[in-house]
């Protein structure tokens, strides 16, 4: 058998797997539009979308994976298959900051997959609004970056709001500075650089060492800066290579930011908790008096059972002044033995305990 044979060969096998895939992911839409049917049959108006359910699905497509596709490589593939057929049973609107370009919105279509339809809003605040109206069923919003920490104004939106977290998702974040021009030129045609604060901050060094002197504007998000720099001459715009193509700009420099492993975390934010996926988070929100000592007695439970805290972070509680509050975050599920027990005691000892959820830990990495 001649190269051109085997060649030809190997093609003709890809056309029966593709035959055979496109068979097996058509019945896998009529098995989830037969769960819809039975569920309307049986009047069971549960969540059609489970978090610990599509986690658990993930990692096992994980474990079995066996290349030469990387592990997340293949559970993309799966989320796009999982999203389309939960949209046959029931098509779901997930509201995020916007606007359309932001990391955020390549967030929601990391978690969620391409076949939701995505609402785009303005504010953080607006994002709570619109699933705590019900108007959207999830929202995704930014909550800390691995070099320039937490997202305060996310923090202080679930003081007072009673929705609950219900996943995260981890996005690697590369920087790229757009603009009209087609290269940088004189920097006396550069009037100024455009970027929402924290892209800003992540790309300080590199905009020292070769933007030195051009003014800094922080803006509202790095789409919106995009979107301005689209339409004025001489202003520069950080934000995602795919935010280029939306407003028409050119890629001036990739990867812009200063730590190679630059990562924001996202929540998706719902008005249920899920149920125990295995392999969970569960965040609160804590207060305690004001005295030598309060945190670390508080805490003390956590080390006494053994539960380890991935994050503490502290936020005016605006009840009073030098009054704080924590934010934690600790491995495990509420409904696990020893963290039910380790949340009793904080109960019984905090000034404050607030349950934000517990959801699937992070599947598909950055």
């Amino acid at each position: 058998m001649t190269d051109k044979d085997k060649l030809q060969a190997v093609r003709a096998r890809i056309d029966q797997l593709d035959e055979q895939i496109q068979g097996l992911i058509t019945e896998r839409a009529h098995c989830a539009e037969e769960v819809a049917r039975q569920k309307n049959i049986a009047g069971d108006n549960s969540e059609y979308y489970r978090p610990e359910r599509e986690a658990e699905v993930l990692r096992t497509v994980i474990e079995r994976n066996q290349g030469p596709l990387t592990d997340d490589e293949m559970a993309r593939l799966f989320r796009e298959i999982m999203s389309v057929c939960l949209a046959l049973q029931y098509p779901m609107t997930i509201a995020y900051l916007g606007p359309e370009g932001t990391y955020t919105e390549a967030a929601t279509y990391k978690h969620f997959g391409h076949s939701v339809k995505s609402r785009p809003l303005s504010t953080i605040d607006d994002v709570f609004r619109e699933v705590e109206a019900g108007a959207v069923h999830y929202g995704v919003v930014p909550i800390e970056n691995s070099t320039e920490g937490a997202v305060s104004h996310t923090l202080d939106m679930f003081l007072n709001s009673p929705l609950k977290i219900c996943s995260e998702v981890d996005m690697r974040i590369h920087h790229c500075l757009l603009g009209r021009m087609n290269g940088l030129g004189e920097l006396d045609s550069i009037k100024e650089v455009r970027a929402h604060q924290q892209a800003l901050a992540q790309c300080r060094e590199w905009l020292d060492a070769n933007l030195p002197g051009v003014p800094r504007l922080p803006v509202s998000s790095n789409a919106e800066a995009a979107r301005y720099a689209a339409e004025h001459d001489g202003v520069l715009a950080i934000a995602a290579e795919a935010t280029a193509d939306i407003y028409q700009l050119n890629v001036l420099a990739k990867s812009i930011e200063d730590e190679p492993n630059n990562t924001t975390r996202f929540l998706v934010i719902g008005r249920k908790m899920p149920a125990p996926s295995g392999q969970d988070k569960t965040s609160l929100l804590l207060s305690t008096p004001n005295r030598p000592g309060a945190l670390q007695s508080l805490l003390a439970p956590l080390a006494a059972k053994g539960i380890s805290m991935s994050r503490i972070e502290s936020r005016p509680s605006r009840r009073g002044t030098w009054d704080y509050v924590f934010f934690v975050d600790i491995e495990g599920h509420a409904q696990d033995p020893d963290v039910a027990l380790v949340l009793q005691e904080l109960e019984k000892s905090a000034g404050m305990l607030k349950i934000l959820g517990s959801y699937p830990r992070a599947v598909i990495q950055p």
